[in-house]
């Protein structure tokens, strides 16, 4: 795929995230794109956020489980951006602002150094992060109907819409984190649980997988981003009125409600 077609689709991805209006799967029309072609769409989608003025936050993480994995045929995670127009700090969402929402229960860490592979483990992950905290991802999708392969899902920014943080923060050094567990509310009803290891196999392999993919491609993970490290238990589809909830054993709880 050369540069211009990368940066129609780029544009497309732009314009159905600013109309708040779904379009046909790329792949639909793009049956040949690579995962390569798909995150250089994501490149381009990011850059057209940046130049409107958003900044770059953080990173997440996406198809953690092995669930995922085998729907979408692959054998790894893929990654996203977040930028200062993605975070809602006090856990209202507008629902207008979205297409087709679903909620997910993560662990978010915030950087304290920055994190540069290849060669990053768990360890330099533990050593480099400042501090957990709840979070809730809501995930998007400009993609009509949900209707992705990984290149969609990859080049529609790995499919984020925005995310909460939880008011509580702990020291990952005094948490298990594979053994932590979750457990998500929809409107008072426990929906779902999971634990830390849902997120493959461990929070810390996650972030770790990130930090080397990332160096890989000659970025960094900078000391104060936000990085979401995967879900812990499947998506929730949400409505105007929902009230979410998700606690987090030894680390604390994240609210959102949507409007």
């Amino acid at each position: 795929m050369n540069q211009q077609e990368i940066e129609t689709h780029g544009a497309r991805l732009y314009e159905a995230l600013l109309a708040r209006a779904p379009v046909a799967p790329l792949t639909q029309g793009a049956p040949s794109m690579t995962l390569k072609d798909a995150y250089g769409i994501q490149q381009d989608l990011l850059r057209r956020r940046l130049q409107r003025g958003e900044r770059l936050i953080g990173h997440k993480i996406g198809v953690t489980s092995r669930v995922v994995m085998e729907m979408l045929q692959v054998d790894q995670p893929d990654f996203g951006h977040l930028t200062s127009a993605m975070v809602y700090y006090d856990g209202a969402v507008p629902i207008d602002s979205l297409i087709a929402p679903k909620a997910e229960g993560e662990i978010a860490f915030i950087l304290k150094h920055d994190l540069a592979g290849p060669g990053v483990t768990e360890a330099a992950v533990l050593r480099a992060t400042a501090c957990v905290l709840p979070c809730f991802e809501i995930v998007d999708s400009r993609v009509r109907d949900w209707k992705i392969a990984i290149q969609d899902t990859v080049a529609d920014n790995a499919s984020s819409g925005c995310f909460v943080l939880g008011d509580s923060a702990a020291d990952p050094r005094a948490v298990d984190l594979a053994t932590v567990g979750m457990t998500l509310e929809k409107n008072g009803a426990v929906l779902a649980t999971g634990a830390g290891a849902a997120a493959l196999g461990h929070p810390l392999a996650a972030v770790a997988w990130l930090a080397n993919t990332l160096g890989e491609l000659g970025q960094t993970l900078r000391a104060g981003e936000v990085i979401l490290s995967g879900s812990l238990a499947a998506m929730v589809p949400v409505a105007r009125g929902d009230r979410l909830r998700m606690s987090l054993g030894g680390i604390g709880s994240a609210e959102v409600r949507f409007y």
